[in-house]
């Protein structure tokens, strides 16, 4: 008699801990779920927001030519397009986000490669502003967490370098 005592004292417990589980779950859950920003809206601002400044600019390399059209905005930041024409490889056409460091442009390039809109591509890039001349950099990409980033222990090269861009008149296309 004492053993089954016992043991419906244990799934007692057990039904008790696991209901407790499920309902300590459900409020983690629900509120992160509550707290999840569907649309962030500084994101939403700063592409609908008017830009101060619209520049646009070309480079070329041999038989490359990179496009890029920078959106000034009021709260600093920058916005814009840009489209890769790199000789054998298809065309990358996508959007820069970022912002000025003093005379340098850092932004995120997030584009897709040639048909496939579908898989988008995210890559960081840093532009020396020299008069009205902005000028491509390479430096070391680390990636961490699935985020790419320049590694903080490798300067970025602006000297040798494919990618000088020149201001061009900006058309709609």
């Amino acid at each position: 008699m004492k053993i089954t005592a016992f043991i419906h004292q244990i799934f007692t417990t057990m039904k008790n801990l696991a209901l407790f589980c499920l309902l300590l779950t459900c409020i983690v859950l629900e509120s992160c779920k509550k707290n999840e920003n569907p649309k962030d809206p500084g994101a939403i601002k700063s592409q609908s927001e008017e830009p101060i400044n619209v520049s646009c600019y070309k480079a070329l390399y041999e038989s490359d030519t990179v496009e890029l059209k920078i959106n000034a905005l009021k709260n600093g930041k920058v916005t814009g397009d840009m489209v890769m024409k790199i000789l054998d490889m298809p065309k990358k056409v996508g959007k820069i986000n970022g912002e000025f460091r003093g005379d340098t442009l850092f932004v995120d390039y997030s584009f897709y490669q040639g048909a496939n809109e579908k898989k988008i591509f995210k890559n960081p890039m840093a532009m020396l502003k020299k008069g009205d001349e902005l000028i491509l950099g390479s430096g070391k990409i680390e990636t961490y967490l699935g985020r790419s980033y320049f590694a903080k222990d490798t300067p970025i090269d602006f000297e040798k370098v494919k990618y000088k861009f020149t201001t061009v008149n900006c058309v709609d296309k």
